[in-house]
């Protein structure tokens, strides 16, 4: 999803009585102190609840209907994917189908709720800004790994590694294996030998393989760009990449789940 497009998109909609667009953002953030018994669920409720009364009072048929609509499919969304929340709900919404945004993300929000002739846009504008499209590089010895993400939501994961026969990078299509693989003989020897051997090369081989990922940002449209990873390779896979590094975070984290590593990141 290109979420500035999708941005533009909602600021065009303006929509008259008895129609109107419906926006929400709801707070799921398990590790917020106010979401541990899973009051999401309550305000979520109330809010759809509180404009359900207001057009009750209003007494406007047709927009009560259009309402109708828009809740239940909320309800049905939330239903069918509450298993699968992170920190956030965000949904905009028209009864006539016109519009329908509902996507998780792992950026904390603020719960709100709006049935006006526009979309509320503040926040989505807010989290935008501070998580555009990002690339993030995990280098860890012949092994690195490469995040595709947008407002700290992961698109796309790949993993390149590093041939040690060929000295060739390969994209590798299958789970990450834990350790590079020395051959036959005394595994202390051969991992001092591999130690040895890729600190003496490892200028040259990022070198090699920078253009790929220099493609990938471009590719990507990366507005931002992170290297996570030991200070030395961090450094010399910065200094063999045309596109400008925007932070370097010295931690190994290849082998970490990609959640905690945006996060991580978005800590910067």
């Amino acid at each position: 999803m290109d979420m500035n497009k999708q941005i533009k998109k909602l600021e065009s909609v303006y929509l008259e009585k008895p129609q109107r667009v419906f926006s929400m953002y709801l707070n799921t953030d398990p590790s917020d102190p106010d979401q541990q018994g899973g009051e999401w669920k309550i305000h979520l409720k109330n809010g759809l609840n509180n404009f359900e009364s207001y057009l009750q009072e209003d007494g406007d048929s047709d927009e009560k209907r259009n309402f109708w609509a828009i809740k239940e499919k909320v309800e049905n969304f939330v239903h069918n994917n509450e298993q699968n929340f992170s920190k956030s709900l965000v949904i905009f919404a028209t009864a006539d189908e016109s519009v329908w945004f509902a996507e998780r993300f792992q950026m904390p929000v603020e719960t709100e709720f709006y049935w006006e002739e526009t979309a509320k846009l503040d926040q989505l504008r807010e989290m935008y800004s501070n998580f555009p499209k990002t690339g993030i590089i995990l280098t860890q010895k012949e092994a690195i790994k490469v995040l595709d993400t947008e407002l700290g939501t992961l698109k796309d994961t790949q993993l390149f590694e590093l041939d040690l026969d060929t000295e060739d990078w390969r994209q590798h299509t299958g789970p990450h294996r834990a350790e590079p693989s020395m051959g036959s003989g005394g595994k202390s020897t051969k991992q001092d030998q591999f130690k040895e051997r890729f600190e003496a090369n490892r200028y040259r081989w990022y070198k090699s393989l920078a253009p790929k990922l220099d493609k990938l940002a471009k590719d990507r449209q990366w507005e931002r760009l992170y290297i996570v990873g030991d200070k030395e390779e961090a450094k010399d896979l910065n200094s063999n990449m045309n596109k400008e590094i925007t932070e370097v975070v010295n931690k190994n984290m290849l082998d970490h789940e990609e959640s905690k590593v945006i996060e991580e990141v978005a800590a910067v």
